[in-house]
Parts: structure tokens; sequence; C-alpha cells
């Protein structure tokens, strides 16, 4: 891929129709090198090593003394099963059963830290623990589901309405104006952010809706501007809970921005220049969004066009 963005670049064979048979399964947990990575309501769990931070592994027969009924089948590395388990609760496992393996942290912070691979299925199991925690019952009948599939589906024993991990489409697109003496993009603010903190514009599709069309009406509510043009750049599993971002160059027709004072406060233009300033600390107003962030990659990918 010409650009791949932190959370994708998932390494692991899904399996994903092997792991629609419960006995395929049970035979891989039972495997003698199967593993599972470990989270703490979304949290994993990180070690330090001479190489770096990275996540820590428990074979598959230890993970399942430790937790029950939190676990979800990942996918096959090299053709070894490989799992994941999930504490829930207020306390910290690692001031307990897990204590003296690692730390864990929240995801975005683990985003900055790990290796892309292990970020990608952290990332991952969280959005599948994150899933099934809020889809415990069949949205048909009522019924408490079960899990099935490895923790990929949801199964209602009452009407049988099988349920699948929900992914929520979101366009985020970097405005761009290039009527003027020379091209500028545009950078937005929300009120909650951190002082300072500026990024790309962002909104979720709705039904109906193309990506182009989710482009341009988002931009037209939120910044008063008309998309001319849309370029596709690349796009984000972003697992908070459970989004695709899908990242766009969106080209418009003038520079008369205007917040809608609701999803943006306020809104900046930017030359190439004070954009590359921005990505590297030196704005002396603007910050930019965390590198680990598709706004990132969007601005970077504007300011390393020409």
């Amino acid at each position: 891929m010409a650009h791949q963005n932190i959370f994708a670049g998932n390494p692991l064979d899904r399996a994903g129709d092997l792991r629609n048979d419960p006995d395929w399964l049970a035979e891989q947990a039972a495997k003698p090198y199967a593993q599972a990575l470990v989270l703490w309501e979304g949290r994993p769990l990180i070690e330090e090593t001479a190489q770096g931070p990275r996540l820590v592994w428990l074979s598959m027969t230890h993970a399942r003394t430790l937790v029950r009924d939190r676990e979800a089948f990942l996918g096959l590395w090299k053709d070894e099963p490989v799992f994941a388990i999930e504490f829930e609760g207020s306390i910290d496992p690692a001031d307990g059963p897990v204590g003296g393996l690692g730390v864990f942290h929240d995801m975005r912070a683990a985003a900055a830290l790990l290796p892309a691979s292990d970020a990608a299925m952290a990332g991952g199991a969280k959005s599948l623990f994150d899933w099934r925690r809020r889809h415990g019952f069949c949205a048909n009948c009522g019924a408490l589901c079960e899990t099935a599939s490895g923790g990929w589906k949801r199964r209602c024993p009452a009407c049988g309405t099988e349920h699948f991990p929900r992914v929520d489409p979101v366009t985020i697109m970097l405005p761009i104006y290039k009527g003027g003496a020379e091209p500028i993009c545009l950078l937005g603010r929300q009120a909650a952010w951190a002082p300072g903190r500026m990024s790309a514009l962002a909104g979720f599709l709705e039904p109906g809706e193309s990506i182009e069309e989710a482009c341009a009406r988002e931009v037209k509510e939120e910044a008063g501007l008309t998309v001319v043009d849309t370029t596709y750049h690349s796009s984000q599993p972003w697992p908070f809970p459970s989004q695709l971002m899908i990242g766009l160059l969106a080209e418009v027709s003038d520079d008369q921005a205007a917040p809608d004072q609701t999803e943006l406060e306020s809104v900046a233009w930017l030359t190439r220049a004070e954009a590359r300033a921005v990505l590297d600390g030196d704005h002396p107003t603007i910050s930019a969004p965390p590198p680990f962030a598709i706004a990132h990659s969007l601005i970077r990918a504007w300011v390393e066009e020409a």
C-alpha cells in the first residue's frame, strides 16, 4: 500500500471461514503454541524490552485460568493461533493476576508506543470486545445473545438472528483551496480539544450517502464551503470504539470558511509552509493532531505533495 496508518496492517490471517467451526476453534485454543494478548477495559498490556515496547503475550492455557468468557480468536500467525482476552472491572489486573508482566496503557497512548503490527492487533481486539459489550441482546427480539465464531458473531437462541461486528464509516477530509496566490488548506478546531489543537474535518456517513456526498455535506455543514473535487488518500481503522476513517483531500470552490459553532468553534487557512510548521511543532498558535491519527497523515501528504 502507498500509505498505511496506525491500526491498519494487521499481520494475522483472520481465518474467516475456519473460525465458524466450533471444533476447529477448540483445537486451536488447545494447541501448545496458542497465545493471547491481554486487554483490561480496552487497554492493552505492554512490556518494555531492549527493542522497545511491545504487547505482552500469554499462553492460551494460562490466559484461560485468568479470564473466562471474555476471549476472542484473532487469527493465525504462521499457522499458529492468536487470541485475545479482556479483564473487566475497575481494579487494575497489573496489581493482581498479571502483576510484573507489564503495564496497561490507554489505546491512544499505546498507538504511540507499539510497533504497527502490535497496535493493529490490539486495536482490532478492542473494537471486537467493545462491540460484544454493547450488543449483548438481540436487536430483533430482545433476547440475550450467545457468542459464536470465536467472538466474531452473536447468535440469538430465541429467533435465530445472527449479528456481526459493527463498523461505522467516517469521512475525514482536508479542504484545499487552489484559487489564490498559493494553495492553502483548512484546519478546524472543536471546543473540547486541548488548547491550540486543530485538525482535519470529519463526519459520519449517513444511510444512502456516498463517500463523496458525505464529504461535501460535512464540509458545507461545518465550514460553509462547497467541495468541487475529492481525492482518496488512505483509510484507518479507529478503535474508539469501531470506526473506519476514510481519508480524503477535498478541493473547495472558495476560501470563505465560516465555522458552524456547533462542530467547530474556529478554523484556520494555512499555506504549505505554515502547515509544515504545525507538523514540526514550530507554529506559534496551532498544534497538530497526533502522528498516529489519519488527520496528521492527510496534512503531511498535502505538505509533501509539491
